[in-house]
């Protein structure tokens, strides 16, 4: 199969897959690009530190566990593989008491639907679903396909329609764990999705105020009116001061096998979908979402995350260009555009 990098003749450094077109890279002689130059003595430590968080979140749940009056741990569970594992963590190595939150987004994939529906009843885990009407989030979809609405550091990671997404997804899913009293947040995120060192984290407060106010400042007035029921109140940030919740997302520091993974997801009856792109298993709307980010910066939103995965062993380099650089699904890039009226 032909890829993009064949077709644009892009340089990719010779280890990892980053391109020459992410902004501050640079090459050595060797091909070796500065991420790789500058991970290289941190993953020589990778594995000790990787033991660490396990025993630090080992010793956080043997203290909250059952301390809570209705759950341990509140998921953001997209339906997609890396949250399904995560929540299998949770309430089978862990035993937890857990309750899932779906953000729907309009864009579920249909098999991601009743994956969502299988996973929590052969976990016999709650599971709350958020819908906002279609017309809000055509809305915020729309603008964000069009314009670049946030600050430039945060689109290295991903495109601006996700990371208008799951800007809702974290708000609601904090604000429900306020208002449950759940002491733990967790998330699907993939080893390269998010820095080991953040983990395991608290909240902490006045950054999260700080944080949603810079995200609802970005938003159009026209958007912004008819969404403030899904932020956190300003009377939170002090009646629920001493409580906020501590964020987890256990597979930066769990053995990640995509293989064994796949595996015991089927055991619970998941599967993948054949309409998402390479980089979801859940959303129709991220193929869309790819190639406006492609036509607008050069790189793809994922291959960052995809990058660190193959530096870390998790995946091959192989893997990783078939990830990335590899055609997309171009029905699933009309279909995005078509439902957003673009």
């Amino acid at each position: 199969m032909q890829t993009n990098q064949s077709r644009t003749s892009l340089k990719l450094c010779a280890k990892c897959i980053l391109p020459e077109t992410i902004p501050g890279i640079t090459f050595d002689d060797d091909g070796l690009c500065n991420y790789c130059r500058r991970e290289t003595s941190a993953l020589a430590k990778s594995p000790e530190r990787k033991r660490e968080y396990r025993e630090h979140l080992d010793q956080m749940i043997d203290q909250v566990r059952n301390k809570a009056p209705l759950y341990d741990a509140i998921m953001a569970y997209s339906g997609g593989k890396d949250s399904s594992y995560t929540m299998k963590l949770l309430r089978d190595h862990y035993n937890l008491r857990v309750v899932a939150l779906t953000f729907d987004n309009h864009f579920i994939s249909p098999v991601a639907t009743e994956n969502i529906r299988k996973v929590t009843d052969n976990l016999q885990i709650d599971h709350i679903q958020f819908k906002p009407p279609w017309p809000i989030l055509k809305k915020l979809f729309s603008q964000t396909a069009q314009e670049d609405i946030f600050p430039g550091p945060t689109l290295l990671r991903a495109s601006s329609i996700c990371t208008a997404c799951i800007g809702l997804v974290k708000s609601l899913v904090l604000k429900t764990a306020l208002e449950m009293e759940i002491p733990m947040v967790a998330f699907g995120w993939s080893p390269g999705q998010a820095p080991l060192q953040s983990a395991i984290m608290k909240t902490n407060p006045a950054l999260v105020r700080q944080n949603q106010a810079v995200f609802k400042r970005a938003l159009p007035t026209e958007i912004i009116d008819g969404m403030h029921q899904y932020f956190i109140p300003e009377r939170y940030f002090i009646k629920y001061e001493d409580s906020f919740p501590t964020n987890i997302h256990p597979l930066a520091f769990f053995s990640y096998d995509e293989h064994r993974i796949l595996l015991e997801l089927n055991d619970l009856g998941w599967q993948a979908p054949s309409d998402t792109d390479t980089n979801s298993t859940n959303c129709l709307l991220n193929a869309f979402a790819n190639q406006i980010h492609l036509q607008r910066h050069k790189f793809h939103p994922y291959v960052l995350e995809i990058a660190s995965m193959v530096r870390q062993g998790v995946m091959s380099r192989d893997e990783g260009i078939e990830k990335i650089y590899n055609e997309q699904n171009p029905e699933m890039v009309i279909f995005g555009k078509e439902k957003l009226g673009l």
